[in-house]
């Protein structure tokens, strides 16, 4: 039986995908802080510090200490600013591949830093139950 969707018989499309180090100090593999990689790390340094403040307001909101509402609301807010950057920036890189220093990772990272942020200040505020 013959295999409908084969890339056996197109050697035409096929690239020698095998990469060799060269001794001159080049590599082909992308390394450093790109333009892509640090735009994409605002979003997610928002999302982690949305992270830290809504642990925190949550720790301070249990222990009855305090209604941590100030932190809750730093750490929603945080949450979402890191959110809606980390979606603008992957919106704009569209077509990139990971691994090419667009920096794609790293706003996937930064969204779910900063969707955890946002459930740990919403957790924050809600009222206690007695």
């Amino acid at each position: 039986m013959e295999k409908t969707f084969s890339q056996a018989n197109q050697k035409e499309n096929k690239i020698d995908t095998s990469v060799t180090a060269k001794h001159d100090g080049t590599s082909p593999y992308v390394k450093g802080i790109t333009a892509g990689r640090a735009k994409s790390l605002v979003g997610t340094v928002s999302g982690l510090i949305s992270l830290i403040v809504g642990w925190r307001a949550k720790r301070h909101s249990n222990r009855g200490t305090g209604s941590g509402r100030t932190g809750a609301i730093v750490a929603f807010t945080l949450g979402l600013i890191g959110i809606v950057l980390s979606v603008i920036h992957l919106s704009t890189s569209y077509g990139a591949a990971f691994g090419s220093g667009s920096g794609k990772a790293g706003a996937l990272v930064g969204i779910l830093l900063g969707l955890i942020g946002m459930v740990l200040g919403g957790l924050a505020l809600r009222p206690k139950r007695e």
